[in-house]
């Protein structure tokens, strides 16, 4: 059993110089083709599913009309298949005409005209991982300004087709060339995941200085064993990856699977929390058109949306690996508050786990808690209260917890203190927990 203190997590720590940029100040939202729809180019036989025009006009009426939008999901992010296999007569990169007959300009447009934003997928190498046309070091300062003047929002720029020393020459071009033109556009570089992912290999510090956001390791795939082994390997690497993170710059274990095959309910759940612990970028990738309520009311769960994106941008760690299958993880959040998720591995039954506050490092003191799933208020705890949580096989309990002596100093009463937790997560609790007030 491994176990740290509150104090020392509060400390964690974040790096201070990112790019300079100012954007993704909190974890990036939206929704990204690849995992679900991949390189579908076959329109004829499959119009609905292939990668043009309309499947992403079609996600972005969904973002707009079915709550997502307000909630953060705002980046809707093009991936690989996109492009025409060569350049135009001025050597620019262009979209296929068959599938995108009106261009990307033209989709940018349809996009921003609903409050969204647009990204698109590059590769700094000879061809995209497709094997589309890539970004070779003489065509960065043309791609980016291609992109610009289409009005994108979000480059993921890949590196399939390419070599370290390549890379260490074109991730940091890109970044330059970006900022360059004057549009922002935030930049996620899967630069790291090319090389192992760790020092000394990767720089994070540099990272920090040129991207956004990047990819650590492998593509996530839809399976319960894919979000397993990124998640072991992100919290057995959580000493070198959790400083990196903060507001700027993110780490990223990829796209949330949540309403696609591959996860149950309880799974999803768990994927959703173990995301938010993270700071993550949040970008389903998913059918929009039917998604299932369940899977709808964990993504649009504004509490959990809530802990993701609170402004002070530390990563999570975890503290506590049981014999008996269960972790657990915890998040420290703005203004003394925190997010603690006690997560199962195993797949028999519920696991009833008892702990107390104090056991999990927190100081002496009456704190409140909220069950973030449920949207349950629970009985206030001392630090010293033995208290067990009843997790499911593969599932998790996500609690957001603050310290009862200021939980509703400024506040209405029955109400959560905007001073307290910030305006954003002060909105989201106040309606997810507006039958509770008294």
């Amino acid at each position: 059993m491994q176990r740290c203190a509150l104090t020392l997590v509060l400390a964690f720590s974040s790096a201070a110089l990112a790019l300079d940029n100012g954007l993704m100040r909190t974890p990036p939202m939206g929704w990204l083709a690849w995992e679900r729809f991949r390189c579908d180019i076959d329109c004829q036989n499959d119009p609905q599913n292939c990668i043009s025009e309309t499947l992403f006009t079609d996600m972005a009426d969904r973002l707009a009309e079915d709550g997502w939008r307000e909630l953060g999901y705002v980046y809707i992010n093009i991936d690989d298949c996109w492009s025409s296999k060569e350049r135009d007569n001025q050597g620019r990169l262009q979209a296929d005409p068959k599938r995108f007959p009106r261009g990307i300009p033209r989709l940018s447009r349809y996009i921003h005209d609903r409050g969204l934003k647009l990204g698109i997928y590059g590769d700094i190498g000879t061809h995209t991982c497709g094997g589309y046309p890539g970004t070779t070091l003489d065509k960065v300062q043309t791609d980016a300004q291609t992109f610009a003047d289409w009005g994108i929002d979000m480059l993921k720029l890949d590196g399939c087709y390419s070599n370290s020393t390549y890379q260490e020459l074109g991730y940091p071009m890109m970044s330059k060339a970006l900022n360059a033109t004057g549009r922002p556009i935030g930049y996620s570089c899967s630069w790291p995941a090319y090389q192992g992912g760790l020092p000394p290999k990767v720089n994070y510090t540099q990272l920090g200085q040129i991207c956004n956001l990047w990819r650590n390791y492998a593509d996530i795939q839809d399976s319960w064993d894919s979000v397993l082994g990124i998640v072991d390997w992100f919290f057995e690497n959580q000493d070198v990856l959790q400083p990196a993170a903060g507001p700027g710059q993110w780490n990223d274990p990829d796209m949330l699977l949540i309403g696609d095959f591959g996860l149950s309910l309880d799974q999803s759940r768990a994927q959703m929390a173990l995301w938010a612990i993270m700071a993550a970028p949040l970008f389903m990738s998913n059918d929009l058109r039917t998604i299932s309520s369940g899977a709808r009311a964990i993504l649009q769960n504004k509490v959990a949306i809530g802990i993701n994106q609170d402004q002070r941008g530390v990563q999570g760690r975890r503290l506590i690996k049981e014999k008996s299958g269960i972790e657990v993880y915890l998040r420290p959040l703005s203004n003394g508050a925190s997010a603690l998720v006690f997560f199962s591995r195993r797949t028999d039954m519920p696991y009833r786990y008892m702990t107390s506050l104090k056991t999990l490092g927190y100081t002496a003191g009456v704190y409140e808690a909220f069950d973030v799933f449920p949207e349950k208020r629970l009985p206030e705890l001392k630090d010293t209260t033995e208290f067990v949580v009843s997790v499911n096989p593969s599932g998790v309990v996500m609690w957001y917890i603050y310290p009862a002596a200021d939980w509703w100093k400024g506040a209405e009463p029955g109400r959560f203190s905007e001073k307290l937790i910030g305006p954003k997560f002060h909105r989201y609790a106040n309606e997810a927990y507006a039958p509770l007030v008294l």
